[in-house]
């Protein structure tokens, strides 16, 4: 199950990535984390700017809304999105699902 935590104005939960995919998309949820194949290489931080993208259109949120916490030059990283509610987030799942 996706682990999501209400914060003040907003949610914070784990995002593991996969870059260099065919494309980009949710490939569910794996041990807690939201899994995001990305096309963006891994290299000069192209696949966190894409994953900051990605993640403001599917939640119809600013850019500047999505925030890496930590985990930048990892695959597993801490999402901080402002604007929006645990449920949001969940119900990602349930719709690529």
């Amino acid at each position: 199950m996706l682990e999501v935590q209400e914060c003040a104005g907003g949610a914070i939960f784990s995002v593991r990535v996969q870059p260099r995919a065919s494309r980009d998309e949710l490939a569910g949820e794996i041990s807690g984390a939201l899994k995001v194949r990305l096309q963006a290489p891994a290299v000069e931080n192209h696949a966190n700017y894409a994953l900051i993208e990605f993640l403001s259109q599917l939640l119809k949120t600013p850019r500047s809304a999505v925030r890496i916490l930590s985990g930048d030059r990892s695959r597993t990283k801490r999402i901080e999105v402002r604007g929006v509610t645990g449920q949001q987030i969940q119900a990602l799942l349930h719709k690529e699902a």
